[in-house]
C-alpha cells in the first residue's frame, strides 16, 4: 500500500459497525454507529434508494 490514499494522508481504516437492513433484514456494516429508531440500509437497498 503506498503512503498516501486518494486524499494525500495516511488514515487508518474507516471503523465499521455491524448492523441489520432495515428493508432486506440481512447483516450488513456501515461507518456509522447505528442509532435506535433511525433505518440502516445495506449497501445494496440503499443504493436502490438514492434512485428515486
Amino acid at each position: 500500500m503506498s503512503e498516501f490514499n486518494r486524499g494525500g494522508f495516511n488514515r487508518a481504516p474507516r471503523k465499521m459497525y455491524k448492523a441489520i437492513c432495515s428493508e432486506c433484514g440481512k447483516e450488513c456494516e456501515v461507518p456509522f454507529k447505528p442509532v435506535e429508531g433511525r433505518p440502516v440500509y445495506c449497501r445494496e437497498c440503499y443504493a436502490k434508494r438514492r434512485r428515486f
